[in-house]
């Protein structure tokens, strides 16, 4: 035995520190403790785990369907501003936009039945000046 005196097993002794820690660990350190369990979280965590899933799919879902339309938007916008159109358009007005026999887009006030041009779509100005499809 080494010349420093052993203490007892069930004496929590911190060499280190000299100092008796028994209080401060996380862990039983006495046969008189109580029994450490844990809890069992395995159905718990894969209930939540499936709830948080379903939550972000859905949210996701939400977000492409907005970015979709967002993009379509974009899109109807970007061809009708890039039209060829000699006016000021008014806001809340229709306007169609048509292609001539040069595969030009142009913006026009005639309506699809009292013309013979290539109809690609009928808009709308809004007040926020973004064009909306008809």
């Amino acid at each position: 035995m080494s010349a420093k005196k052993k203490k007892p097993d069930q004496v929590v002794y911190n060499a280190d520190n000299k100092h008796y820690d028994a209080a401060l660990k996380p862990y039983a350190t006495d046969l008189g403790a109580p029994v450490i369990t844990t809890n069992d979280t395995v159905a718990w965590k894969n209930t939540n785990i499936n709830k948080v899933n379903k939550h972000i799919k859905a949210k996701y879902d939400e977000l492409k369907a907005e970015y979709d339309a967002l993009l379509k938007e974009f899109e109807y916008n970007n061809l009708v501003y890039s039209a060829k159109f000699n006016f000021e358009p008014v806001v809340g007005e229709v306007y169609h936009l048509y292609r001539n026999k040069e595969e030009t887009p142009f913006l026009s006030i005639i309506a699809p039945a009292e013309c013979s041009f290539d109809h690609l779509g009928s808009f709308r100005l809004k007040a926020d000046k973004i064009w909306e499809s008809l």
